[in-house]
This record gives structure tokens, C-alpha cells and sequence, in this order.
């Protein structure tokens, strides 16, 4: 628990110092609306297939902003650790003033990620690490001034997310409405990561009701911040997410 204390710390000191470090030249804000679904479905004692998908909206409902799709295979390595493997395909839209996009940016990702769950007392402490491998389409101008996807560009993203759960009533020794709140920070690696560090930053905040042991709806207050591949723009998007998230035994 220590390492994860020292986690959140550090994690505080970046949220607190990244929107104000950053050097882009424009900044844009969106007012978010996101409709999102997660479903895990167990295979075996330790197996299990997830899939998630989500419709993204900026400025309430009238622009489209992003969705994507993303299904994994997950195994459960230890009681408090679990590995996935998993494919993501992204659609970018144009959106905001100023756009961070021209024209309609589809993404493809190949991804790794472990995940390790420590509880202490009433809190359940999620760390999560992502390794995203991605193929993201680069527009250029055509001949008549347009511009349309050329080609894809490989770009690698590592993601870290730290989450904690508290619950607020239970029903029988059954937890029916949890807090939660956490953090999840994006980083650009290796040759081609452009020219900035980061990428996005996520506070998150909210709710988690239980309906039973297999259906739960979330409300999430999330403030994201994004910065551009050249750090020309950076967003400062205040989010509302609407989550159904499904479990069960196949």
C-alpha cells in the first residue's frame, strides 16, 4: 500500500501542474455529455471477455465528438492482479472552436494492460496501466482543398488510471451507492510522440449505483483536459458521463 500511496501523490502533483504547464498556443472548451457501456462476461475462473463501447457529444448534445469501440480478453493472474489484451477502434469527429481536427480521424489500437486491486478498510483502490500501440490516421489536403486521411501514423501511449471506491449505503450488507474518485493521466513515448508529453488528463468524480450483482449505473463529473499531437491547442472540457456497466457468468 505504500507504492500506492505514493502513487496518488504523485498523481495529485500532476493534475495539479498540468493545466497550468502546458505551452499550447490556443485553448479550446467543450462542455462534454458521454454515454458509455462496459459489460464483463466471465469465460472460466480466470478468464473473461469484456467489451466497452461510447458515444461522445461536445457542447451538450450538439456536436459529435468521438466513439469507439473495445473489446478484450482478460485473466485473472492473482487475486488482486489481472492482465488483458485487447483492440480498440476509435472515431474522432470535428468539434470545438478552434477544431482540433480538419476532417474525421479514424484510430486503430493494439493494447496491453494490467490491472491491481488493493482494498483497505471500506475503500477498494484500483491501479490500472495501459500500453497503447496506435495507428492513427493523419489528414492532408487534396487538390481541391479537402482534407481526407492519407495515412496512418504509428504512436505509442502509455495511460495510468487510479481509482477509489467508497460505499455509501448498503442493503443487507450489499453495497447499493458508492463514491468514487481518481485521476487517469495519457503520456506520448517514443520516437513518435510529438510534441508534447502529455496527451490527456481525467479527473474523475461521481457516483456508482447498484442495482444487483450484475447491473450497476455510474454519473461521472469528469474535467478532461487534452493537448494536441504539434502543441498548438489544448482543451479544457468539462464532462458529464453516463455509464451502465454489466457483469456476468457465462
Amino acid at each position: 500500500m505504500r507504492t500506492g500511496r505514493y502513487l496518488v501523490v504523485l498523481l495529485g502533483l500532476l493534475a495539479f501542474i498540468m493545466p497550468q504547464s502546458s505551452e499550447a498556443q490556443v485553448k479550446s472548451h467543450n462542455n462534454d455529455i458521454w454515454f458509455h457501456y462496459f459489460g464483463k462476461n466471465m469465460l472460466s475462473k480466470k478468464t473473461s471477455f469484456s467489451f466497452e463501447t461510447t458515444m461522445r457529444y461536445a457542447n451538450g448534445l450538439s456536436e459529435k465528438q468521438q466513439w469507439f469501440i473495445r473489446p478484450s480478453f482478460d485473466y485473472q493472474l492473482t487475486k488482486t492482479f489481472i492482465g488483458s489484451v485487447g483492440y480498440s477502434h476509435y472515431n474522432t469527429y470535428v468539434y470545438g472552436d478552434p477544431a482540433m481536427n480538419k476532417t474525421e480521424i479514424p484510430e486503430d489500437h493494439v493494447w496491453v494492460q494490467g490491472t491491481y486491486v488493493a482494498n483497505s478498510g471500506n475503500f477498494k483502490f484500483t491501479h490500472r496501466l495501459r500500453d497503447e500501440n496506435r495507428f492513427v490516421g493523419v489528414a492532408v489536403k487534396n487538390n481541391e482543398g479537402d482534407y481526407e486521411v492519407d495515412h496512418y501514423d504509428y504512436r505509442n501511449r502509455l495511460r495510468y488510471m487510479f481509482l477509489a471506491t467508497y460505499p455509501l449505503v448498503a442493503s443487507n450488507g450489499v453495497t447499493k451507492l458508492s463514491a468514487i474518485a481518481g485521476d487517469e493521466v495519457f503520456v506520448n513515448i517514443g520516437a513518435n510522440a510529438g510534441k508534447t508529453f502529455l496527451n490527456q488528463n481525467r479527473l474523475i468524480a461521481g457516483l456508482g449505483y447498484n442495482f444487483n450483482k450484475h447491473h450497476q449505473v455510474q454519473l461521472c463529473f469528469i474535467h478532461q483536459y487534452i493537448w494536441n499531437y504539434p502543441n498548438t491547442i489544448q482543451e479544457s472540457n468539462p464532462t458529464l458521463r453516463l455509464s451502465y456497466v454489466t457483469n456476468f457468468d457465462l
